[in-house]
């Protein structure tokens, strides 16, 4: 009986607040590894972020106002990466916060020693365990093209958001299985280790050198990259990219028919 209210639900949102094809055109057009997708899996794709923005408000602070094609633009990105998971995995927020630009965060906290520490740094994006994600929207514009850009803002935010599914974020997301557990510490510590060393070398990196600042921020970056450069991942760490197609259940390489290695 749920599952059936459910999926009527599901239709009548569907159904009442269907995307302007000029809204999805356009949000499709400005994002290059959208257009990747199987047309079915665009349609799915669509489907989701049509839910998506039924379930979250995405607002303005600092006075920005998010118009219609930010909202699209943010949601197809926040969707792309939990097409094959579902919207559940995004159940613990309700709200997107969009800045006209950096915003300082303003929260403070207190060390082992009992020193009080205050964010004072601008940020470009912050994800909160059980509550919204914070973007600047020029990031978000320009991060939408991840060749010139080397980055995504909104996958980093909302894979940090998939990560602190089971608490913080430690780079590594709810997996099914202990033996996945295994598995993807195995790869991903291997990985990281690399790479920090690498980047500690000043070694030039195809993938974005604040990687190398903790297993989260590593696990954010490269969730980046599998989506909007999935050959660089691919090329660089091919286990790290096979766990995260299982993870993620989807193949971004071989829909962009990019080689593989290993």
């Amino acid at each position: 009986m749920f599952d059936a209210l459910k999926r009527w639900g599901r239709r009548r949102v569907l159904a009442r607040s269907a995307l302007p094809d000029a809204l999805w055109d356009g949000a499709v057009a400005s994002l290059p590894f959208v257009a990747d997708l199987a047309p079915a899996d665009r349609a799915r794709l669509r489907d989701l972020v049509v839910l998506f923005l039924d379930r979250k408000s995405i607002v303005g602070a600092g006075g920005h106002d998010v118009t219609p094609s930010q909202r699209v633009v943010i949601a197809v990105q926040a969707c792309v990466i939990v097409l094959e998971l579902g919207l559940d995995w995004y159940d613990d927020f309700e709200s997107v916060v969009v800045y006209p630009d950096e915003f300082v965060p303003g929260w403070t906290w207190e060390d082992e020693a009992g020193v009080v520490h205050a964010a004072d740094g601008p940020l470009a994006g912050e994800a909160m365990p059980g509550g919204p994600v914070v973007l600047s929207w020029p990031d978000v514009e320009a991060s939408a093209d991840f060749e010139a850009a080397g980055m995504n803002l909104v996958i980093h935010e909302f894979a940090h958001k998939l990560d602190m599914r089971d608490g913080d974020a430690n780079g590594c997301p709810p997996l099914a299985s202990a033996l996945e557990v295994r598995a993807w510490k195995t790869a991903l510590t291997a990985a990281y280790d690399d790479f920090v060393a690498r980047v500690d070398r000043d070694e030039v990196t195809a993938i974005d050198p604040y990687a190398a600042e903790s297993p989260g921020e590593f696990f954010a970056v490269l969730s980046e990259v599998f989506f909007a450069s999935p050959a660089t991942l691919a090329g660089d760490y091919p286990d790290v990219y096979r766990q995260f197609a299982t993870f993620y259940r989807q193949d971004p390489a071989a829909r962009a028919g990019a080689p593989r290695r290993g």
